[in-house]
């Protein structure tokens, strides 16, 4: 718990104080025990996939099954159990549960509490809305559930449960990263309120079965389509794990290759993720976006390095061959599928508004929307970044030049909404190359360039020419 925050334990301590209290009643005469350890025990076992190595590979082609896929049985438990009863069923799967990132112990005490609270709110939901007596004709006996009113507490379930499981998410984020609250609970209700009425529907269907004259072998097949679900999502995880992988390695080599711009293709990738919410973009194509900033100088692998790292000014015929790494990168990616909108981002970064850009002189919206967003995120990181040979600008004097340019070199539309997203989240200046390793040359230099105005074609300094390169 050292690791934690202080307002985070207290958070969680609060959450597991919340947690206990709910599941106090079940000490009550009267608790169906039978039925809350069966329950329970499903549970768990659907959490052991994620733990069991063997068992995980067995059934995911070595990809962890998803423990959000379970959910069904918790709410399945919310509609057969009294709400202190159900609460419990999560407990012992949440404890079970394999945990990634440290510390472990206070992330499985952290999940219990959270599907323990959650849990019983969406037992009250359905229990307020008529629950037990639209499932089984009146209280919990074994009678016909009465369709479609049932519905109704059904949903209100899994209203709850989202609604609980996003608030106390939220919190967490809040306290233990230390994130705005705003920023911390922005978009999570919305991105889970679809999949846990699937859940809350899946849920009912169990409970429906469980009553039936077959039992609860009878709800057992309602998990089937649940292990599959998984084995997708597993399997969609894998490849983008995958994904992950391929631009990883595509970025170090050129890290590798051009060290004075180290660090610079992920805060590319970062800015253009800000602008691109700023500007309302849909989800899927903001992470396609990310890619295009992070791989937008992967052309530079195409460039001879004695040109990437030549000490002084470039020749003419050097400045072209460093004006050929879009073309190059484009050709490196065009056979990447996953990249979609952004191969177009990778060989259009350095055209301009004005069609002075190159490498195809296209002008205005025949720019591409992803390149126009990343030429910006590119031009403002070079500006703001402090590299061995020269000081990055403050970020102000960064945005003013960027608002001089807009309508000529960059979009605009796109220089207001990284303006907006700057405001709202502001930035963190980092230092790349190898800053950290520089002598007292470099200390000389950083402090005897001076910044200028970025380059019309290049997006970086011009005085950044001299003495090191750092191009593109």
């Amino acid at each position: 718990m050292r690791a934690i925050p202080g307002g985070a334990r207290v958070y969680i301590l609060g959450v597991g104080v919340c947690a206990v209290v709910c599941v106090l009643p079940v000490l009550r005469p009267g608790t169906p025990w039978g039925a809350l350890a069966l329950l329970a025990a499903l549970y768990a076992f659907c959490e052991m996939p994620a733990r069991c190595r063997f068992r995980g590979r067995l059934l995911s082609g070595s990809a962890p099954v998803m423990a959000g896929s379970f959910f069904p049985v918790l709410l399945a438990a919310a509609f057969l159990l009294p709400p202190a009863a159900a609460a419990l069923v999560a407990v012992p799967g949440a404890l079970i549960g394999r945990v990634e990132q440290r510390p472990r112990t206070a992330r499985r005490i952290w999940r219990a509490a959270q599907l323990t609270v959650a849990t019983w709110a969406a037992a009250r939901a359905q229990v307020f809305f008529g629950g037990p007596v639209a499932l089984g004709g009146g209280g919990y006996g074994l009678k016909t559930p009465d369709f479609p009113y049932v519905l109704l507490p059904a949903g209100a379930a899994a209203l709850a449960f989202c609604l609980v499981l996003s608030a106390l998410d939220g919190g967490i984020l809040a306290t233990a990263e230390r994130l705005p609250l705003r920023t911390a609970w922005r978009g999570l209700l919305s991105r889970s309120l679809a999949p846990h009425v699937a859940h809350g529907l899946a849920g009912l269907m169990m409970a429906v079965l469980w009553r039936s004259p077959y039992g609860p072998p009878a709800a057992l097949f309602v998990l089937l389509p649940m292990y599959i679900s998984s084995w997708v999502f597993a399997q969609y995880h894998r490849e983008r794990a995958a994904h992950q992988a391929t631009i990883r390695a595509l970025v170090q080599a050129v890290d590798i290759k051009d060290k004075y711009t180290r660090g610079h293709s992920e805060r590319v990738g970062h800015a253009s993720v800000m602008i691109a919410q700023e500007l309302g973009m849909e989800r899927e194509r903001i992470e396609v976006l990310r890619f295009a900033g992070i791989l937008h100088d992967v052309g530079k692998l195409g460039v001879p390095t004695r040109v990437l790292r030549k000490d002084g000014p470039l020749t003419p015929e050097e400045r072209r061959v460093i004006e050929l790494h879009p073309e190059y990168g484009h050709e490196m990616v065009r056979g990447i599928g996953f990249l979609g909108e952004a191969r177009a981002a990778i060989l259009h970064h350095h055209e301009r508004l004005d069609g002075s850009g190159y490498p195809y002189g296209l002008a205005g919206r025949q720019i591409p929307e992803f390149a126009r967003v990343v030429a910006v995120a590119d031009a403002f990181d070079a500006m703001t970044s402090t590299r061995s040979y020269r000081r990055g600008r403050p970020v102000h004097t960064a945005v003013a030049e960027l608002e001089r340019c807009a309508g000529t070199q960059f979009d605009p539309d796109m220089v207001g909404a990284l303006v907006r997203a700057l405001d709202r989240h502001g930035w963190r200046t980092a230092v790349t190359a190898d800053e950290e390793n520089a002598g007292p040359t470099a200390s000389a230099l950083r402090n005897q360039v001076p910044v200028r105005p970025p380059d019309p074609r290049g997006n970086v300094p011009a005085a950044g020419r001299t003495p090191r390169g750092g191009r593109g």
